[in-house]
């Protein structure tokens, strides 16, 4: 058997044992695994990482360990750019779009409300969700570590929080979303951009009340929902205002 010594930073620890967090320790393998490997048994999946110093020096995911080195093992960094330094981030995607697994069907919601790109896979297998993510370059928001640590997923977010309202804040705060929200832009069921519309064209479609008292209409191109301002769009655009609200007195700190 070699050991290591190996340290996570920040909020890699969230996957850490308590004994393990805030602090160098010792681990010791068989043979030369890769450090991806070694990472990933230890708990955080390597979607999580965005620089590891092994003895000071910037490493891929396949660079092998032999023993003895000191490894140091930072999450994304928000404020310092790292493109010339780290090796294990892949070049990002062009714009924020997310798959989320089944378990996050209520957070694709909330994301679709305020006009995010988010596909919801149901009743897909992990090999699915993985290979979807991939070849649509989605980034892949889920609260399963096991589906995170596939090699086919380049980008991806393991959820901490366990309400939905809390996720979205979160997801937001995350990929720094604030600046890009449109909302009520996308359809709930579907996630296709909604498209104005006039009275006349979906007049089956609506009841009578909501002809008589409604005159903005909204139509999906996808799956041909209708949608107008009722109570139901008061309650949700009273979240995002609340949502905005919290990101301004986080701003102010």
């Amino acid at each position: 058997m070699n050991c290591l010594t190996i340290r996570f930073y920040a909020e890699l620890n969230d996957f850490l044992p308590s004994s393990h967090r805030q602090k160098a320790f010792q681990h010791c393998f068989a043979g030369q695994p890769a450090i991806k490997d070694v990472i990933e048994s230890l708990g955080p999946p390597h979607t999580e990482v965005d620089l590891i110093l092994l003895n000071g020096q910037s490493v891929g995911f396949a660079h092998r360990v032999q023993g003895g080195e000191y490894i140091s093992v930072f999450p994304l960094f928000r404020t310092i750019p790292l493109a010339d330094l780290s090796k294990t981030s892949p070049k990002p995607p062009l714009v924020n779009r997310f798959l989320l697994d089944t378990h996050l069907h209520k957070l694709a919601v909330y994301l679709r409300m305020v006009g995010i790109d988010a596909a919801f896979c149901s009743n897909c297998s992990d090999q699915e969700i993985a290979e979807k993510a991939a070849a649509e370059s989605r980034i892949l928001l889920t609260r399963d570590r096991g589906l995170l640590k596939r090699g086919q997923v380049t980008h991806g977010y393991y959820v901490r929080g366990l309400h939905p309202e809390q996720q979205l804040f979160e997801v937001l705060q995350r990929f720094r979303l604030f600046d890009q929200l449109r909302p009520f832009s996308r359809c709930l069921r579907c996630n296709s951009e909604l498209q104005p519309v006039k009275k006349e064209s979906v007049w089956e479609q609506i009841p009578e009340r909501v002809r008589t008292y409604h005159q903005d209409f909204q139509a999906c191109p996808g799956c041909g929902g209708v949608y107008w301002k009722g109570t139901h769009y008061e309650r949700m655009a009273d979240m995002v205002r609340q949502i905005q609200i919290i990101h301004r007195l986080h701003r102010q700190r």
